[in-house]
């Protein structure tokens, strides 16, 4: 579609380039134009059947340009030549210099996409779009204590042009598709609630062919019936082993927030100035990694052009550096990552997260799980806080069980794990070799931003942390 709204207003490539140009004045370090269009969709059934289907049509253009620290910004809505001009004119405001600098020829370049380019939206009939919802809720019914269930099954299709005055002239063609579960047991007067779902760069038919209305469903009935045969959790400074997948996010919060170019260039990171320092137990290597296919943190390129990278974050605890874009590299004497991001062409990037993981190591589980007297092995989690100078978090565990004389016990509520990013990184004692990425439903936040990511880590082990727990002594 991008191809087709950019002829309807006249936009050939050399009148992009124009546009470009102008943003360009002497003084502005580098420029960029990004155009985008989006389709989106969204079915949610609630009580038995389908309330509600919405469907979506975005595009529009940001215009930016960057002078040092500062940068101009201003976007549209309307592609209209003269929109255009106007967003460009009050984006170069920066710099009082009217005159054109000339940009970079444009790098003849292509890379290998890391999904597909087909819309998801129109993978499927909408039949079937209602069919699976349909059938989550049968499934769900089967089981006696659920009371209450709701579903909704999403997808987008987003293709942008990313133009910039350092060579790039970049088309991208992005699906995403997501399904969510969430169902209320209810058992002797005790009600609790749990979901499950998943999604990634693909198309509604994954859903189908791999039977998700069914996995989807029975786990998040397994998590609701394990909420009510929970006890309260115990409090105190203990050892803590995460399981591997979804817990990953504490990791994403606690410590990879620290390490994006952005805080570090401003100092306001516990991470900055130390990179080839052991910051965390040498058991710990942590992988940023943009190129996993059909991924949900996934893109073939950033949203500045940048092909995306495997970044090496810790490397047997040792620091190896930080996640960057273009303005926030030049400023460091550093190279993009990749790893420039934004939620719209309404929005300035900055350095984000893609699929943040922490590498397997050589331990297992069970030998985990057998060294502990008395801890928690909390295996998903709600959210969190994180404080990105200090580092200290606060994260609460929504499926967690107690560990006794080696053996896993009961299961856990009211269990929050509170701690540091870099405490964290220097009690982990033991790390296992099943490692497993979430199946696709992380959303970072970042000012006011937010943008689709992944996560992960094996099981690992932490030696002591602080644990809040509602029980009563």
């Amino acid at each position: 579609m991008i191809e087709q709204l950019l002829d309807d207003h006249k936009l050939s490539k050399d009148k992009i380039t124009s546009l470009l140009s102008s943003l360009y004045v002497k003084g502005v370090d580098y420029a960029d134009l990004y155009f985008e269009h989006s389709v989106a969709e969204s079915w949610v059934l609630d009580e038995g059947i389908v309330k509600s289907g919405t469907y979506h049509i975005s595009h529009g253009v940001g215009a930016r340009s960057v002078m040092g620290e500062q940068t101009g910004f201003s976007y549209s809505d309307d592609l209209s030549i003269s929109a255009i001009e106007n967003a460009t004119k009050f984006a170069r405001g920066i710099s009082t210099n009217k005159a054109i600098q000339k940009i970079q020829t444009y790098q003849d370049s292509s890379y290998t996409p890391i999904y597909s380019g087909n819309n998801p939206l129109k993978s499927i009939e909408q039949e079937e779009k209602v069919n699976f919802l349909k059938r989550v809720d049968s499934i769900a019914r089967k089981e006696p204590k659920v009371t209450q269930v709701s579903a909704s099954f999403s997808g987008a299709y987003t293709d942008v042009l990313i133009a910039s005055t350092d060579g790039v002239y970049q088309k991208d063609y992005r699906p995403m598709v997501r399904v969510n579960v969430s169902v209320i047991v209810e058992h002797e007067g005790r009600i609790e609630q749990a979901s499950s779902g998943g999604g990634g760069r693909y198309d509604y038919r994954y859903f189908i062919d791999h039977n998700l209305a069914e996995v989807y469903t029975n786990e998040a009935i397994r998590q609701a019936l394990v909420s009510l045969e929970s006890k309260s959790a115990p409090a105190g400074n203990m050892p803590v082993i995460l399981g591997p997948g979804w817990p990953g996010v504490l990791l994403h919060e606690a410590i990879g927030h620290g390490l994006e170019g952005d805080f570090n260039r401003k100092g306001s990171s516990v991470f900055t100035g130390r990179v080839g320092e052991k910051i965390a137990s040498e058991k710990c290597t942590i992988v940023d990694n943009g190129t996993l296919a059909n991924r949900r943190g996934s893109l073939t390129i950033d949203d500045e052009g940048t092909p995306t990278q495997n970044n090496t974050l810790i490397e047997n605890g040792v620091l190896k550096g930080y996640l960057f874009d273009k303005l926030n590299a030049r400023l460091m004497g550093e190279k993009s990552t990749g790893n420039a991001r934004r939620e719209s062409y309404a929005h300035i990037p900055m350095p984000r997260m893609t699929n943040t993981y922490m590498l397997n190591g050589d331990d297992s589980l069970e030998d985990m799980i057998s060294s502990v007297d008395k801890g928690i092995y909390a295996v998903n989690f709600d959210g969190g806080q994180v404080d990105i100078t200090s580092g200290k978090f606060v994260f609460s565990a929504n499926e967690a069980y107690l560990i006794k004389n080696g053996k896993i016990k009961q299961p856990i509520k009211g269990t929050t794990l509170i701690g540091s990013g870099d405490e964290v990184l220097n009690n982990i004692s033991m790390v296992s070799n099943d490692l497993k990425l979430d199946g696709g439903v992380g959303t970072c936040g970042k000012e006011g931003q937010s943008v689709p990511v992944g996560v992960g880590q094996p099981s690992l082990k932490i030696e002591s942390m602080t644990v809040g727990g509602t029980e009563v002594q």
